[in-house]
Formats: C-alpha cells, structure tokens, sequence
C-alpha cells in the first residue's frame, strides 16, 4: 500500500494518473479527499467556511477502515465528494482490492492511523507559488470558483495549514520528489518497485 502526498497543487493527482496509465489493472486508487465529513446539516455558506486542509475536516476512521478492507481483499464503497457543493454525494464508488492500492491526499503524513497502514510514501516537493497558480487554475477551470476567492483562501488557510501539517512531515516519506525532477525517469522507477499479481 503506497501513497502520494504534498502541498495542493504539488503535482498529486498528476502523478497518480501517469501511475494508472503505466500499471493498469495492477493498481487502486483512493482519494483522502473522498473522505471529507458529510457536512449535509450546515447550509452551502457555512460549508464554504470550513478549513478543509485540517485533518479534522476529514473522516479519518472511515478511510482506515476502508484500506484495511482492501488489504483484506475485500471490496469497498467508497464515498464521492462533491468540490462544487462542499458535500458528499449521494453514490458511492465501488473500489476493488488489487496489487497496489496507492491513496494520495496533502495530509497522510500528518496521520499516525494512516502512515501506519503505507509500506511507501512519495512526498511531492513543489514552491508555494508553483501550487498557488496550479491550484487557482483548478479551483477556477474545474471547480467553478472565482480566483480572487481561491487566491485568498489559499493565503489565509491552505498555506498556514501547509505550513503546519505537510510541511514538517516531509521528512517522513520514503522518497521526496522535487518539481524539476524528470517525471518519466520517476515513474518508470515506482512501475518497477510496484507489486504486481501473483
């Protein structure tokens, strides 16, 4: 069981999906983003107040859970967030277990239950300014936010929670990635690290 973590922006998701490519059928994805607390009984402007870069604002005991299943060889229902509403869905996504479960989130170092659970953690180091535009070009292309509000959400609590709960445990990985390392070199070399059926 891998991991992928960073600061937003830092290059997570891109590298995941090089990953999915490479390996296929061999590989499992979870997003400890799917695991933001189901915020239903708050209104759609008290969900756009909660920080949701502290590890509180996650369900923690239900993804543990959820990887401990998989490890077992089970197969779960995992839930879906939904970034424009601040919510969960309804629908849930079946997950099945196969040789490399990876789970990629900014806060798996920061949670002992978690780290417990990952033989290998890939800590992805990128410059705040870098993550800063790569995530107002997300925020604004694929979740319909207004820059203005990105920028100063990321001033006011995505850095100070970065700078609190990513950052100090970078050191805790298995292999730090910087930015201007060559993606293709990194990845063929996780392909041939990676378990694959027996």
């Amino acid at each position: 069981m891998w991991g992928i973590c960073g600061g937003s922006g830092s290059g997570k998701s891109y590298l995941t999906a090089q990953l999915v490519e490479a390996l296929g059928a061999d590989i499992t994805v979870m997003s400890f983003d799917s695991y933001y607390r189901d915020l239903t009984h708050l209104s759609f402007a008290e969900r756009c107040e909660v920080n949701y870069d502290h590890p509180d604002s996650l369900e923690i005991d239900l993804l543990v859970a959820h990887l401990a299943a998989l490890h077992r060889g089970e197969t779960i229902h995992a839930p879906i967030y939904d970034f424009a509403s601040h919510n969960r869905a309804t629908a849930v996504e079946v997950i099945e277990p196969r040789p490399l479960i990876l789970v990629e989130g900014i806060l798996l170092l920061a949670t002992p239950e978690l780290r417990e659970q990952l033989d290998y953690v890939i800590y992805l180091d990128a410059p705040r300014d870098l993550r800063l535009e790569r995530r107002v070009k997300r925020d604004v292309l694929d979740r319909g936010r207004n820059e203005e509000d990105v920028r100063h959400n990321f001033e006011r609590v995505v850095a100070p929670m970065h700078d609190l709960f990513v950052e100090p445990h970078r050191d805790a990985a298995d292999l730090v990635v910087q930015v201007d390392e060559d993606r293709q070199v990194l990845v063929r070399g996780l392909v041939e690290r990676a378990p694959r059926p027996v």
